[in-house]
């Protein structure tokens, strides 16, 4: 079973786009809120040179590299616990995955909708 990493953050910060950046994946990656309702999922393999060595040493019959399942996870918003938005929904997926990787919108856009309006 491969490690699960959930993508979190506010709508519209890039989760989508780091998602297909990391998997070769489609998702839509809209300039709206909630444009990602159900999670996303891809599977990336882990390069590790390490296993090469080994697999010379061993000469297994097959070479099976890890992986890590990545989890675009829908946006959360203020009142979420209150479960406005996608909260309870939110809630459900991030419980499943192992780890969970906080993107933070560090940018100033008038182009890219701000949750909040700002």
């Amino acid at each position: 079973m491969a490690l699960q990493c959930g993508i979190v953050g506010l709508p519209n910060v890039g989760k989508s786009t780091l998602f297909n950046a990391l998997t070769s994946g489609k998702a839509l990656a809209a300039n709206y809120p909630f444009a990602t309702k159900d999670p996303n999922v891809g599977v990336i393999t882990v390069p590790d040179e390490r296993l090469d060595k080994l697999a010379e040493l061993v000469d297994p019959q097959r070479i099976v590299p890890t992986t890590v399942e990545i989890v675009d996870i829908a946006g959360l918003i203020k009142g979420a616990s209150q479960g406005e938005g996608l909260g309870n929904q939110f809630l459900s997926h991030i419980r499943e995955v192992d780890a969970v990787a906080h993107v933070v919108r560090c940018f100033e856009d008038e182009n890219v909708v701000h949750v909040e309006g700002k």
